[in-house]
């Protein structure tokens, strides 16, 4: 339980603060949504780090193609 808790309040505080960018965004979302998969499938703090790690990988990787687009639609 604790861990959940710290864990919602760890993702609330950063998304109050939010990003600037698409590619900061798409990495904090997929790596909080990874950490929550991979917590649901692991039980475990493995499972959690490992699945926050590869969320925040592809997030950032598909808000760095939306950044891109953004960029090529202001030339």
């Amino acid at each position: 339980m604790k861990k959940i808790t710290l864990l919602s309040l760890l993702v609330a505080s950063t998304l109050i603060t939010g990003c600037v960018t698409s590619t900061g965004n798409g990495a904090l979302l997929g790596g909080a949504l990874g950490a929550l998969t991979g917590q649901a499938i692991g039980k475990d703090t493995k499972g959690t780090l490992i699945g926050a790690g590869v969320g925040a990988a592809i997030g950032g990787a598909i808000g760095s193609q939306e950044d891109a687009k953004d960029a090529n639609k202001k030339e």
